[in-house]
């Protein structure tokens, strides 16, 4: 079982940068690969970047290519996605999640646990 509470949304303006987290709890931390999606309103939710579980690969949204960057410390439990360049189209509410499998990594409904969502509001 893994719990996950995401931290470090706000409100910003375009170009700004953000950092969040996602702390996990429980020891199955190190065995699952973890993802950042994000839900605009009236939007579905999307997929934005994934770590596999060593922290050796990852994977974005193209829109996000060399603006974000998620990495993650298994020894602290936490996940990170540091947003740089922010602009307005940015602007949603931000899950983390945890998935077991290799299974496709874009895909919502391949995760197993969520975190509850923290909101970033990017201003222009």
């Amino acid at each position: 079982q893994v719990q996950l509470v995401e931290s470090g949304g706000g409100l910003v303006q375009a170009g700004a940068s953000l950092r969040l987290s996602c702390a996990a709890s429980g020891r199955a931390f190190r065995t699952v690969h973890m993802g950042w999606f994000r839900q605009a309103p009236g939007k579905e939710r999307e997929f934005v970047a994934l770590i596999n579980s060593s922290g050796s690969s990852t994977y974005y949204l193209d829109s996000v290519k060399g603006r974000f960057t998620i990495s993650r410390d298994n020894a602290k439990n936490t996940l990170y996605l540091q947003m740089n360049s922010l602009k307005p189209e940015d602007t949603a509410v931000y899950y983390c999640a945890a998935k077991y499998s290799s299974s496709a990594y874009n895909y919502p409904r391949n995760y197993n646990y969520w975190g509850q969502g923290t909101q970033v509001t990017v201003s222009s």
